[in-house]
């Protein structure tokens, strides 16, 4: 048997540990934190904050009388000086611009207006409303009656009512215009693929023209030549066979050097010189007065005078006349005063320049 004794041996400390009771509840705790927090951000992503929408119900569920009292009253309104300078008026002017009309109207004449001046204010030519009003003017515009309604066309060109057996082609070529362009024009409303035209209606044929009758008849007579130097009418007389000849170095036979109606055209065979009625006219050139007086046809009170050199110059539409038939004048010398008799609906002299029978452009020895 061994004497040695062995010292017990010392036995480890066992670890501290929670009770398994515990460990478990504070697992549960923590899982249920967790889904709580993911539940209220679901809510609030998905649904909205669910005191808010509870609030907002109750706002909405409150009597409409209850909540108007309970808005804050606005001051009264009082409009300071410098408001006024900002108030913007509308603009009721619904006319539309005479220049970009597609269609034709109607104008009712006044006193005192005349082709020229209708013309220029619906910025047209004077041909185009002669050719829309044939039927009342037969081509004369000198004679315009307040009260007359005249038709404006919308452009330069034919206002032409479509008769029956009517060809679009046959009309477009008898006025010098293009089948295309009458077709486009809106207010003819035609299909391009079937342009078919009812016969009494009227179509614009922009572009368009024909000519023009002259409407003043020329005073029939042969300077110097033996031959009829008698002018039919009141104020013709047997003109001398010799007098002043004329130096063809003309002068204007008014103080204005302007036009107030037309100039020279094929159916225009002078020019409208703007004098006021009572306006001193003058002789172009030395001559012998071969009429003066009133003669129809247009030009009222007239004198002709002829220079004695195949030239002779015609002042029509006069108020009053201070020469007399047969009489030997010098270039410079009153004959009369500008007016408007005849077929003039406003004051000027009318102005022609003829040469053996031909009518000359007036600009061509009067210089521009």
């Amino acid at each position: 048997m061994s004497l040695d004794k062995k010292a017990p041996e010392k036995q480890a400390e066992p670890e501290h540990k929670p009770s398994g009771r515990k460990g478990q509840a504070l697992s549960i705790l923590s899982w249920g934190a967790t889904i709580l927090l993911v539940a209220i951000m679901v809510l609030v992503l998905f649904k909205g904050v669910p005191f808010v929408s509870a609030n907002a119900n109750d706002v909405s569920k409150k009597d409409p009388q209850e909540s108007a009292t309970l808005s804050p009253e606005l001051p009264e309104y009082v409009p300071g000086p410098g408001d006024e300078f900002m108030v913007r008026l509308a603009n009721l002017d619904t006319t539309i611009p005479k220049d970009n009309r597609t269609s034709a109207v109607k104008y009712i004449v006044q006193e005192g207006d005349s082709i020229f001046s209708i013309s220029k204010e619906y910025n047209i030519k004077p041909e185009s409303i002669l050719w829309a009003n044939y039927d009342l003017l037969n081509d004369d515009p000198t004679f315009l009656s307040p009260g007359w309604e005249l038709i404006i066309p919308p452009t330069d060109g034919i206002y032409y009512k479509w008769k029956e057996g009517d060809k679009l082609d046959a009309i477009a070529g008898k006025y010098k215009a293009s089948v295309a362009d009458i077709v486009s024009w809106p207010s003819n409303h035609l299909d391009v693929t079937d342009p078919e035209i009812q016969p009494g209606s009227y179509v614009m044929i922009p572009g368009g023209s024909r000519e023009i009758k002259s409407w003043i008849v020329p005073v029939a007579f042969s300077p110097r030549s033996g031959a009829n130097r008698i002018i039919a009418g009141p104020g013709g007389c047997q003109a001398p066979s010799t007098g002043l000849v004329g130096s063809t170095a003309f002068i204007w036979p008014t103080a204005n050097h302007f036009l107030s109606g037309f100039d020279f055209l094929p159916y225009h065979l002078g020019i409208d010189i703007a004098a006021a009625t009572g306006t001193p006219v003058y002789a172009s050139d030395s001559g012998t007065v071969v009429y003066a007086g009133w003669i129809d046809g247009g030009y009222g009170n007239l004198v002709e005078i002829d220079h004695n050199n195949g030239y002779s110059t015609l002042y029509g539409h006069l108020s009053a006349i201070y020469v007399t038939c047969g009489q030997n004048i010098y270039q410079g010398t009153p004959i009369g005063a500008a007016g408007s008799t005849g077929r003039s609906t406003g004051a000027h002299l009318h102005f022609e320049v003829r040469y053996f029978n031909s009518f000359i452009n007036p600009w061509q020895v009067l210089g521009y």
